[in-house]
């Protein structure tokens, strides 16, 4: 079906009867999170890259085009790691910034580094779903490479990752998958500053 854009729209709105995200919840937070970038001493509440990484919207009819709005948090994203870097540097030097991306690439190494299979929980329910182990598997084998012998992987490949489902233990538990993924996206989008930047 064919997209439409209202005249005040930030994005292409999906069809009447298609699901896109809640109009009004992505201009709120895109607002709000304009205004913290351009006047971060302003009284409003802080927005870091982490609330714009884990930002979420409802579904809804005829709402924003899901494709056209997560590229857009991407990029959002990628600019206030961008900031936040800049900023401790300027506090505390550069050695500071390469201590937290040394601290962080630790942790992940030390996970990444465990047999497959074994790198996550598996869910205790057998009826529980979860993460295929071996799609997970594969994309931590190629993270490991990416840290360790500087291998080509973007950012968005992690984003926008999808497993397969698994029942109880023959998959990982989601929500650690998830969040180890968080980590990961945050380090990659530290190292791997955009071009003219």
């Amino acid at each position: 079906m064919e997209q439409k854009t209202r005249t005040n729209s930030k994005f292409k709105l999906v069809g009447s009867k298609d699901i896109g995200y809640n109009v009004k919840q992505v201009d709120v937070f895109l607002d709000r999170a304009r205004a913290y970038f351009l006047n971060p001493d302003s009284s409003g509440k802080a927005i870091t890259s982490f609330d714009v990484r884990t930002a979420s919207f409802d579904p809804a009819r005829g709402g924003y085009n899901a494709q056209a709005v997560d590229a857009a948090m991407d990029r959002i994203e990628d600019e206030f790691v961008l900031r936040e870097k800049e900023l401790l540097i300027n506090a505390e030097g550069e050695k500071a910034w390469m201590i937290k991306i040394g601290k962080t690439a630790t942790v992940l190494r030390a996970r990444l580094h465990r047999p497959d299979g074994e790198r996550f929980r598996h869910p205790l329910r057998k009826n529980t779903q979860g993460y295929s182990t071996a799609d997970v598997d594969l994309l931590c084998r190629e993270l490991l490479t990416y840290i360790e012998d500087n291998g080509e992987l973007s950012v968005d490949i992690v984003r926008r990752a999808i497993f397969a489902p698994a029942k109880g233990g023959g998959g990982y538990e989601e929500s650690q998958v998830d969040a180890f993924l968080d980590r990961v996206v945050e380090l990659m989008a530290a190292i791997d500053t955009p071009a003219g930047k």
